[in-house]
């Protein structure tokens, strides 16, 4: 378990010290982007006009917003994600089926192989002996 950080950050012209497990960079990020959202905000007359309540709700509004916004498309990517990994995984599966059939078929051509080996052998013998009785049998005619 990383340790705990503090570090003061600037939000809306004071100064908070904000504490977390998280980096004292990304602390800041947070700051910063609350002082985002709020000036924003108060680039509109409208906005201005809103009582400090107001505002303040508007601004909480708009940021939980933000994020169930960035959820969903989080939620999205990692549904993407693991959609992606059971697409990988079967198509590994798919691989290795492919590569026993491989093996099969190797072990069958070799075992085809042979056994074509044997028949030419066996072509071979029975033609030396077809040719050996043939010339057995034109000895006999001859004499």
């Amino acid at each position: 378990m990383s340790s705990k950080n503090s570090t003061d950050v600037l939000i809306n012209g004071k100064i908070y010290t904000l504490s977390g497990y998280e980096s004292t960079e990304y602390l800041q990020k947070v700051a910063t982007y609350i002082n985002s959202k709020t000036d924003e905000f108060m680039k509109n007359d409208w906005y201005r006009k809103l009582s400090l309540e107001d505002q303040k709700t508007l601004l909480e509004i708009n940021i939980a917003d933000d994020y169930f916004k960035a959820k969903k498309q989080a939620d999205a990517i990692d549904g993407e994600a693991q959609v992606k990994d059971q697409r990988i995984y079967d198509i590994k599966h798919e691989l290795i089926a492919s590569q026993i059939d491989v093996e099969a078929l190797k072990k069958e051509i070799a075992t085809l192989q042979n056994e074509l080996n044997e028949s030419k052998m066996t072509i071979v013998r029975l033609e030396t002996e077809l040719s050996d009785l043939s010339a057995s049998k034109r000895r006999r005619t001859t004499t």
